[in-house]
């Protein structure tokens, strides 16, 4: 049984996050607080798998309860919730330590899907995140991803990773590729597997920026 913390300083939405919480991964006890200081505290003294956090809350950034945990709890996974999708709030969230960011005005049944990605490793990404992601990996050039000691354009993928790549890219989830080009899900993430170790790369954001440098998604 897994357990679930979430910081939302709104009473109806932090209900409405509990909805979504139990949904997406069934079983979870969840454990739920309105302020950055109570995240702070229960972060410091007790284990959680999962957590939910809000940015703006009422006494602070949500960003301090994700550093507190990735210091005292850091294998929780913790995803962003938020109404905010600009630069100035996605990337500190993520350096501090968040494994996923949603927009939390997206409706209830796309929040769950997004959410279990997190049982296939994946990092939860609302699509205009994932695209803002994207874009700024491009505008900041080769420089990224260790490319000083590593050179992409000497791997050669074959045709059908090249094509689970793209789909990749283009935000597809890996049940939805495994259908659409009829293969099992389980086959489709061993592909995803090979395409990352080849490309020497570990999350979606990363494959999508090499899916477009090569040409196979446009930004």
């Amino acid at each position: 049984m897994s357990t679930t913390l979430i910081v939302e300083d709104l009473p109806d939405i932090r209900e409405w996050l509990g909805e979504v919480a139990r949904a997406a991964l069934p079983g979870t006890s969840v454990v739920a607080v309105g302020r950055c200081d109570e995240g702070v505290a229960v972060a410091t003294r007790q284990p959680f798998d999962y957590a939910l956090v809000d940015l703006g809350l009422p006494d602070g950034s949500g960003t301090t309860v994700i550093q507190t945990l990735r210091t005292h709890q850091p294998n929780t996974i913790v995803v962003v919730m938020t109404i905010h999708d600009d630069d100035d709030h996605l990337f500190p969230a993520l350096q501090a330590g968040a494994f996923g960011y949603l927009l939390k005005d997206q409706p209830r049944e796309i929040v769950i899907a997004q959410l279990r990605r997190i049982t296939e490793g994946e990092p939860p990404l609302s699509s205009p995140v994932a695209r803002r992601v994207l874009n700024y990996f491009i505008a900041g050039g080769p420089r990224q991803f260790g490319a000083e000691r590593f050179d992409p354009d000497a791997v050669q993928l074959t045709a059908r990773e090249t094509e689970i790549l793209q789909r990749v890219a283009k935000g597809f989830t890996l049940p939805e590729i495994a259908t659409q080009i009829g293969l099992s899900r389980h086959t489709v993430a061993d592909y995803v597997k090979q395409i990352y170790r080849k490309l020497n790369v570990s999350s979606r954001a990363e494959a999508a920026l090499e899916a477009a440098r090569r040409g196979l998604v446009r930004p």
